[in-house]
């Protein structure tokens, strides 16, 4: 249900781990009174940011020590500090994207195969919406109840 960015146990240190959406679904990534954020939950915070053209740059780090340059837009207004943590494949197990992009589960189903998530690009100041394979990694974030 989990996994570390290249098996490497300090990628854990940075970045977190990378989950698939049934353990999302689980409900027990989050201590109690959190949770992991619905798809509707996403889109306030990203309007209440000003829109996704440009709650992406108010949501990363900024600075290039984690995110690769530019970093475009990248102020962390909101304090959600996300991270280019990449995602692990659902086909073959592989590792993709540290240092470019953060990919953020929702825990709302958009399909019985797939979900919602959130993408922060180190490209752009944008964030987008997506839904992929349950059987993806990718990182979570827990919101207070």
């Amino acid at each position: 249900a989990y996994a570390v960015y290249e098996d490497d146990l300090s990628n854990a240190d940075i970045y977190g781990n990378l989950y698939n959406w049934y353990a999302v679904e689980n409900q027990q990534l989050c201590m109690e009174g959190w949770h992991v954020p619905t798809d509707e939950e996403y889109t306030v915070l990203t309007d209440y940011l000003g829109g996704n053209d440009y709650a992406g740059g108010k949501m990363k780090e900024a600075g290039t020590e984690h995110w690769n340059s530019p970093n475009t837009g990248a102020t962390n207004e909101s304090g959600f500090t996300g991270l280019p943590a990449g995602y692990r494949s659902s086909s073959n197990g592989t590792y993709y994207d540290v240092g470019s992009y953060g990919y953020f589960w929702s825990s709302s189903e958009s399909s019985s195969f797939d979900a919602w998530y959130r993408l922060l690009s180190y490209y752009y100041s944008d964030v987008s919406r997506y839904n992929l394979n349950k059987l993806v990694g990718f990182s979570i974030r827990c919101l207070k109840d």
